[in-house]
């Protein structure tokens, strides 16, 4: 029976002064101080689970799982990214089970608000040929990947890349007949091999995906979800163009342009951005329940890794 627990909403707090490696170079290190706006949570859903240790951490209150560091990306990169607080040992796995979801979508418009709220298309304008996690977390997610993806050169197998770069940290050597992506720029996505074809859009102004029915098999998005305003509207296109039974993967580590990421995300640590994830899923409506993965590749020394993802339901 699932725990009642509810979430209290954070204040604003100042976020401490910390040091971090450069995402385009690991062996850089800066030190930054900064005040950030921290975003009001709403009171949402119960969690289920465990009630010991663990369960209390998973609340969204004060003083709980908040951004403690900030970053400046060192390189060519002039943008800020974000470092998140300690990790909650099991708690990412944990968060999706047995959760009892509000009747409605708790979030609100606010809560999707962005901290640079210029277009996106100015930010995306030049290309990065840079890796936004560092290689150990490359490597967990491939390997993952390897795991659950259909076999290289299956017949009738399509699989959308999301919010695609020029690389997509999928298998070596891995083939489809029709592998797409879609991204902010054109650059980048001509560079990216494992693609068959690639499509440039901005999901924050144009949710709808330029595709029939029920042609994907996968559909990928990484470090990527929490850039987005339409969340629902996207997911939901998400399950329309699956084909029943599909898989869509959601991975996401605690590194970010903070100033594009979403308020809610910013201000709430990795548990608690697995059961955001999740409630797309949920609230889109047409998927199983989503589930939730830790695929951190050395705990505390690299960069996490995390998954959060589902299948369109065969009736949907």
């Amino acid at each position: 029976m699932a725990s009642r627990l509810g979430f209290s909403k954070l204040h604003s707090l100042p976020l401490l002064a910390g040091s971090c490696s450069s995402l385009s170079s690991p062996s850089v290190t800066c030190i930054v101080s900064t005040i950030c706006h921290i975003s009001k949570l709403p009171k949402i859903w119960k969690l289920g689970g465990r009630r010991n240790k663990l369960s209390r951490r998973l609340i969204l209150s004060a003083g709980v799982s908040l951004w403690t560091q900030f970053m400046s990306m060192a390189g060519n990169l002039n943008e800020k990214s974000l470092i998140a607080s300690a990790r909650q040992n099991g708690a990412v796995e944990e968060v999706l089970k047995n959760v009892e979801w509000p009747e409605q979508f708790p979030f609100k418009d606010e809560d999707f608000q962005r901290f640079d709220a210029s277009p996106d298309s100015l930010f995306y304008e030049s290309p990065r040929f840079v890796t936004h996690i560092d290689d150990y977390a490359i490597a967990a997610l491939t390997k993952y990947y390897s795991e659950v993806f259909p076999p290289s050169n299956t017949p009738g197998v399509s699989i959308l890349d999301m919010c695609s770069s020029w690389v997509s940290h999928y298998p070596a050597g891995y083939k489809q007949d029709r592998i797409v992506g879609m991204g902010m720029n054109g650059d980048e996505l001509k560079r990216n091999p494992v693609l068959t074809d690639y499509i440039v859009q901005d999901l924050n102004i144009n949710p709808k995906l330029p595709f029939e029915d029920d042609s994907f098999n996968v559909i990928t998005n990484v470090v990527s979800v929490d850039y987005l305003t339409k969340p629902i509207e996207v997911f939901k296109e998400m399950c329309r163009i699956l084909k029943p039974g599909g898989l869509a993967i959601m991975s996401f580590s605690n590194r970010c342009f903070w100033t594009k990421a979403i308020s809610i995300w910013t201000s709430t640590g990795d548990a608690e951005h697995a059961l955001i994830v999740g409630s797309y899923f949920h609230y889109a409506g047409g998927f199983e329940p989503p589930q939730a993965v830790d695929i951190s590749p050395n705990p505390g020394r690299s960069d996490p890794m995390y998954v959060v993802y589902s299948r369109k339901l065969s009736t949907a």
